[in-house]
């Protein structure tokens, strides 16, 4: 009952924060005077071994005094698996202790020990949380420091499991300074509207957590000298822990003693550069290097195509122009190419209202993903608003649902030459395709996940709550932009059609074979980004330049038009007067590289991926992106080569 009325208190602030889009949930500082509490909280356990992420308490740890509670959580983050709680780990703002008792679990059943040996050998993460910060951890290789977020359950030596029961916590702090705090909010009242934690004043000394490390250790703890030790009591003697080491293997029918130690440094890091430590992960300059070298490389075949394809056209049209009136009509009579098919070229496609819909929706998906990147580069999506980037991506793509139903409509009407009967029916395909195809696809893997108990799964109220938005959102505006569509006037055709169909000529070779091809320099923009999203998606990395994936967004736009130009171009020299699909599919084939390359990527970067449930889960969420991504990029595709027929035939005068 409680979780019912957990996810309706959701989909309210869900409504209501459409209002608020201004508020970032982290993205001020707080001021922590000495002796204040600090709390831990945990995320759910991820491993890059299996992608499924489990619950922190499904294994048998220890547990706050007060009860297992969960933190606020927005949309994006139940969607994404995220599951934060609070945790027993407790600090006091720059008080150093260590040595602390936690607990001591019952002794591990069968059960409880096969799933601890299950988790190490899977290779998962417990990832905590401190004031908004995951926890980091260095691991020294050579002569450099790999960072990593979280810390592994236990390690696997000599057929033995030990696990790390001891965690030596390092928190960074920055002495409060008004004026650096005033200058990142704002000038004049903006610094009044800080919160602070505990006492506060000019005079009372202040400071903000910039940085939350972890060392994990695995401690034998003497079973006498924690007999009578309670929940945050005085191990009796000293702990010493440094990175490596191993002392508690596991054992069945035997239990397990937690501890802790926390340690406050000073630090020069200032509160807006506390997540650079996150960002900075390896492999930065390549991944600066590669985008620069890809845009440059697109960019100049991109220009080469294009200069070609003007000259091309151009002096075609200019010829055609200069002559008079005598000489056109004796031209017409011997015309060739592209001008053979005047009758023919805007003859309505098979299948329009499919055409009609894969438009609409090609729209929404592309107006999401533009708004959705743009404000991420601005900043309103940071990695500090967590679930925040999910959550924008959905109200951004139920809020388009307006201009997906005014294109498909307004396309429906011009290939039907005014007619706007069908609109309504138009409109609610438009509302239903993808959404429908999204939700059999996440319904289909999430069986797979409620079967494996894992967080990852979309709670079944969640999804009614989906639906509520949708039909009470998405598919009202879908109507409200057909209902404008209908009424917008149609684009009148510059030539007629005639009755009778004109025979397309037999072909040297299958268009189908230039439409797939067409897809390799759309994809050559953005297989370096991929990879990096990639990675962020199933490495557990952390995705931040924005503004480069807005430069290459752009890019991608650019070079799909310019693909399905000279393809419809090359369709209609040849007098093939076909070319609604093929122009759609010229620059939406681009998805079939995408798909081809996540199954590369699933053999050779993501080789530790075991099990079928995985696998499936990998390939369920890849080809729910190749299918937005057709529909976003053969949008571009069909529009822009509409653009170009509309006005390459209202340029020349044909009788």
């Amino acid at each position: 009952m409680f979780e019912k009325f957990k996810i309706w208190v959701l989909f309210i602030c869900l409504i209501s924060q459409l209002g608020h889009g201004f508020y970032l949930p982290g993205s001020y500082p707080h001021k922590y005077v000495v002796g204040d509490s600090l709390s831990v909280k945990v995320n759910s356990l991820t491993s890059i071994d299996t992608e499924i992420p489990y619950s922190y308490y499904s294994l048998p740890f220890c547990q706050p005094p007060e009860g297992v509670k969960d933190s606020a959580e927005n949309l994006g983050e139940l969607l994404m698996g995220d599951r934060i709680e609070n945790s027993p780990y407790k600090f006091k703002m720059y008080t150093n202790e260590t040595e602390i008792f936690l607990c001591q679990t019952k002794p591990l059943s069968s059960h409880e020990y096969k799933l601890l040996t299950n988790r190490i050998d899977e290779i998962y993460q417990v990832n905590l949380i401190l004031d908004n910060l995951p926890a980091i951890r260095y691991t020294k290789r050579d002569t450099y420091y790999l960072r990593w977020t979280g810390y592994p359950i236990g390690i696997k030596l000599d057929n033995a499991y030990y696990i790390f029961n001891h965690l030596k916590f390092t928190v960074l702090v920055h002495k409060y300074e008004e004026t650096d705090v005033a200058s990142v909010m704002g000038t004049g009242d903006a610094s009044e509207m800080i919160p602070s934690i505990g006492k506060s004043g000019p005079d009372v000394p202040g400071y903000m957590v910039v940085g939350f490390e972890v060392t994990p250790c695995s401690i034998k703890h003497d079973r006498e000298s924690i007999k009578n030790l309670k929940t945050y009591g005085k191990y009796p003697s000293k702990i010493t822990c440094e990175d490596g080491t191993v002392g508690m293997a596991i054992k069945e029918n035997e239990p397990v003693a937690f501890s802790y130690e926390v340690a406050f440094v000073d630090s020069d890091i200032k509160w807006p550069s506390r997540w650079d430590a996150y960002l900075k992960m390896e492999g930065s300059k390549v991944h600066w290097f590669s985008i620069l070298n890809s845009l440059m490389v697109i960019t100049f075949l991109a220009g080469i195509v294009l200069v070609i394809f003007l000259r091309t056209v151009r002096r075609d049209l200019t010829h055609y122009e200069e002559l008079d009136k005598e000489a056109q009509a004796q031209m017409n009579e011997e015309l060739s190419g592209w001008k053979l098919v005047v009758a023919d070229v805007f003859r309505a496609p098979s299948n329009p209202s499919l055409l009609c819909v894969m438009v609409g929706d090609g729209v929404q998906i592309l107006g999401m993903a533009v708004v959705t990147i743009m404000f991420a580069a601005l900043g309103f999506m940071s990695p500090a608003s967590r679930g925040t980037l999910v959550t924008g991506m959905v109200i951004f793509y139920m809020v388009l649902g307006i201009l997906a139903g005014y294109v498909a409509v307004r396309l429906w009407r011009t290939i039907f030459c005014g007619d706007h009967r069908g609109w309504v029916s138009v409109s609610w395909k438009v509302a239903c395709f993808f959404p429908g195809i999204a939700f059999l696809i996440l319904f289909t893997l999430n069986f797979l996940l409620w079967g494996s108990h894992s967080t990852g799964a979309i709670p079944f109220s969640l999804f009614v709550i989906l639906i509520l938005l949708w039909f009470c959102i998405s598919v009202p505006l879908t109507f409200v932009g057909g209902y404008f569509g209908a009424k917008a006037p149609h684009i009148e055709y510059p030539v007629r059609t005639n009755q009778i169909p004109r025979e397309i000529p037999v072909q040297k070779y299958p268009s189908w074979l230039l439409v797939l091809g067409a897809g390799t320099l759309p994809f050559g923009t953005l297989f370096i980004e991929l990879f990096f999203i990639m990675s962020s998606i199933w490495m557990g990395r952390v995705y931040y330049v924005f503004g480069f994936l807005l430069v290459v967004l752009i890019l991608l736009v650019v070079v799909c038009a310019e693909v399905s130009l000279v393809l419809t171009y090359m369709h209609l020299c040849v007098e093939d007067w076909k070319w609604w699909w093929k122009s759609f599919f010229a620059s939406g084939s681009v998805a079939l590289y995408i798909f081809l390359y996540s199954i590369n990527y699933l053999i050779f970067d993501l080789k530790s991926l075991s099990g079928p449930v995985s696998a499936t889960l990998y390939l369920g969420y890849s080809l729910l992106m190749v299918l937005a991504i057709m529909l976003a990029t053969g949008t571009v595709g069909f529009l822009s080569s509409f653009w170009f027929v509309h006005y390459l035939f209202s340029s020349v005068k044909l009788d």
